[in-house]
């Protein structure tokens, strides 16, 4: 990375060429037209009176898919699921910063390309969705440009289902799923799922990989179900065709005439592995 250096006597600030995130805004190079001055405030006034760029103005402060508006409804995210397991890493930027949901961690390999990730989950999963985050203007040399995504059952018959290329991406990436799937549906069923990161930008060697989720449908039950209350209450969750008469004492909706279901506390859902 080239930067430029501006003295101020007892103070040296190393301007880059590209734009830093303070907070939620991206803050532009400071112009030496401004160096001049020593005083602290002087420098407080550089960074309030800095271009913004639009663009930054949406950038995530979080990752977590719960505060992403953007993703299609009755989707979970199912990382907590597997393990994870990277070929090389830094300290300090292995998996738990990989899976942090802070856009701010990453992953960085340390050694020869192709760099893996190898995410192992504890059954048989149908995945729906699946995204890696990336960000040129953090990263550059160190940003993928050339990933092979595989799958299968174990290590010895992992074959590829997609492959991407791209250039200076910022943001979150599709995984293609088009017609991986049994019938041409866009489902991946599979064990084992590896990204292989194959080229970076400027032929960089290491990679850095902000995040990468896998999405499957959310098909978890309510607690209700299977306790004979879609028979009764007339199709209540689309199941059913009777309906209950309403008598003294129940707990009837005016509107409709049905009972309504009972409001059951979040621990009596399915279990999920963490």
């Amino acid at each position: 990375m080239i930067k430029r250096t501006q003295s101020l006597g007892f103070l040296t600030i190393k301007a880059p060429r590209v734009k830093r995130t303070i907070g939620m805004a991206s803050v532009a190079a400071i112009s030496p037209t401004h160096a001049a001055s020593h005083d602290p405030n002087t420098l407080q006034e550089m960074v309030d009176d800095a271009d913004v760029d639009e663009l930054t103005e949406e950038d995530p402060i979080t990752l977590d898919p719960t505060q992403d508006p953007h993703l299609p409804p009755h989707l979970r995210e199912i990382s907590s699921l597997a393990s994870w397991q990277v070929s090389t890493s830094k300290p300090n930027c292995g998996i738990d910063a990989l899976l942090s949901h802070s856009p701010s961690q990453f992953w960085q390999s340390d050694g020869p390309q192709p760099h893996l990730l190898t995410i192992h989950f504890c059954k048989l999963v149908k995945i729906v969705k699946m995204r890696v985050y990336l960000d040129f203007s953090l990263d550059e040399s160190y940003t993928p440009t050339r990933m092979s995504f595989w799958g299968g059952t174990g290590h010895h018959d992992l074959l590829p289902f997609a492959e991407w290329r791209g250039e200076e991406p910022r943001g979150w990436v599709d995984v293609d799923l088009d017609g991986v799937g049994v019938g041409g549906k866009a489902e991946l069923r599979a064990f084992i799922v590896q990204v292989r990161v194959l080229e970076n930008h400027q032929n960089g060697k290491d990679t850095h990989v902000r995040g990468v989720q896998i999405f499957a449908k959310d098909e978890r039950e309510v607690p209700w179900q299977g306790m004979g209350w879609e028979a009764e209450i007339g199709g209540w969750g689309g199941r059913g065709g009777g309906k209950r008469a309403s008598g003294e004492g129940d707990d009837v909706d005016e509107d409709h005439g049905v009972e309504e279901p009972p409001e059951w506390p979040e621990w009596m859902g399915e279990p999920e592995i963490r």
